[in-house]
């Protein structure tokens, strides 16, 4: 088995990767990179060895909040104890973070969080894993690959517990295929309605197939639409179901919410979900529930609310869907009623709700829209002339600008900022718009 390569080795053989495998990120649900069911994904399990069975896990499904949940609870474990102590006393956890998309590279989907910060799987072990299973790909989705690989290297890094995001609903995920120690939802919104379902119920019942037998579940919000599916679903099953919602807010609630370098409405019910879930495991010490004020930092997560630059000040959001949105762009006008002048860099992937989202968009704010390189971008001039249907009054203060590339839009955004007093600027609309953003800062 080759130990040894170079860099330009490892590009083009997962460049090969992902031309053969297409992601549901590039392509969309379509040329086999969504592949629903658990058939595939057990198949692969099967020869890897059933991985996961190594190490309890969390399971983690949400329209919108996962990603923080998962970072969270990964923070948490990885300073509490859970019944394990070094030889010197002190609690040191290794927790497997297996999230997605990524942003800037493909192995910030598989990382080991520990109390020093987060490793992400090493070019080594990427390639050690092709080197030993790329020929039993054929037939296999991309996310069931980079599934199976995350299983297998958390069993050989011996972590002692791993958060796991479900991709795509829950119920046909490939993460589904593991019975984890806890099942957690965060919210129910309208997103990939084609494959999940048209109303906030439907959704629930798909998110909701992560229950399993005896694994107690959390979920995150009680409404009147999703919470009898949820309480079906958990009696039907025979498990435990606690809303956090009815849990009265802890007493380090407030302080944490203070200190937590992830930002945002959003967040204060995420923690809440997330301190729910560790209390549930029995893991609310006092170590653990302080990790989660510096979750950013330790796990890595990145583009939630977050300020990459100072002058002028820039943050970035990935949120993509009505819901988050809504959340994103109401922070934005607060901060427009305050005498902020907002320049809003915006791009879309063709099939998300337009419609939903154009009435969220504040008014008054000088808009760049682009598209970033993915072949499931809505093009810049195209997004400017729907929205022109949709919100013609967000043309009347200040006509919205096109811009060919993320990095012309970034460019451009800062050209303006430089002849606005006290500007901030937005970069959002999409998880690969956020992408390509980074690097130019």
């Amino acid at each position: 088995m080759q130990s040894n390569f170079t860099d330009n080795e490892y590009n083009s053989r997962l460049e090969a990767l992902f031309t053969r495998f297409q992601s549901v990120q590039k392509v969309g649900f379509k040329d086999g990179a969504y592949k629903p069911g658990l058939g595939g994904m057990q198949r692969l399990d099967a020869l890897l060895g059933h991985p996961w069975k190594a190490y309890p896990c969390i399971h983690v499904a949400g329209t919108n909040g996962k990603g923080s949940v998962c970072s969270m609870l990964a923070s948490a474990l990885a300073a509490g104890c859970g019944g394990r102590r070094q030889a010197d006393g002190q609690c040191r956890g290794r927790i497997g973070l297996y999230t997605s998309p990524h942003l800037l590279d493909f192995r910030e989907r598989i990382k080991v969080v520990s109390d020093s910060g987060a490793e992400m799987i090493s070019r080594a072990d990427v390639w050690e894993f092709l080197e030993r299973y790329e020929a039993e790909f054929e037939g296999h989705s991309f996310f069931e690959i980079t599934t199976g690989m995350a299983f297998w290297w958390f069993a050989r890094k011996g972590v002692d517990a791993a958060v796991i995001e479900v991709g795509l609903g829950g119920r046909l995920d490939s993460t589904n295929i593991i019975t984890p120690a806890l099942s957690v939802v965060t919210s129910i919104g309208l997103d990939h309605c084609a494959l999940l379902g048209n109303t906030r119920a439907e959704i629930a019942r798909e998110k909701a197939g992560i229950f399993k037998a005896g694994v107690p579940a959390v979920v995150g919000s009680r409404d009147m639409e999703t919470a009898p599916v949820f309480e079906e679903t958990a009696a039907s099953v025979g498990c435990s179901l606690l809303f956090a919602d009815d849990v009265p807010s802890f007493p380090i609630e407030e302080e944490i919410l203070a200190k937590m370098d992830l930002t945002g409405p959003c967040q204060e019910m995420n923690l809440h979900t997330a301190l729910c879930a560790l209390d549930v495991l029995g893991a609310m010490e006092e170590s653990a529930t302080a990790a989660i004020t510096q979750t950013a930092r330790r796990t890595g997560l990145r583009g939630r609310w977050e300020t990459i630059s100072r002058n002028p000040e820039t943050i970035c959001d990935i949120g993509h869907n009505p819901p988050a949105l809504k959340e994103n762009f109401s922070r934005l006008e607060a901060l427009q009623a305050k005498g902020r002048e907002l320049i809003i860099i915006y791009g879309i992937m063709a099939d998300k709700d337009l419609a939903g989202i154009a009435p969220l968009m504040p008014t008054g704010a000088r808009y760049i829209f682009t598209a970033p390189d993915n072949q499931r971008s809505l093009p810049a001039e195209e997004l400017k002339t729907r929205l022109k249907a949709l919100r013609p009054d967000l043309f009347s203060s200040y006509k919205p600008e096109t811009a060919g590339s993320v990095a012309l839009a970034v460019r451009r955004a800062r050209e303006l900022a430089q002849d606005l007093p006290d500007a901030l600027i937005y970069i959002g609309g999409s998880t690969f718009v956020v992408a390509e953003a980074i690097p130019q800062f």
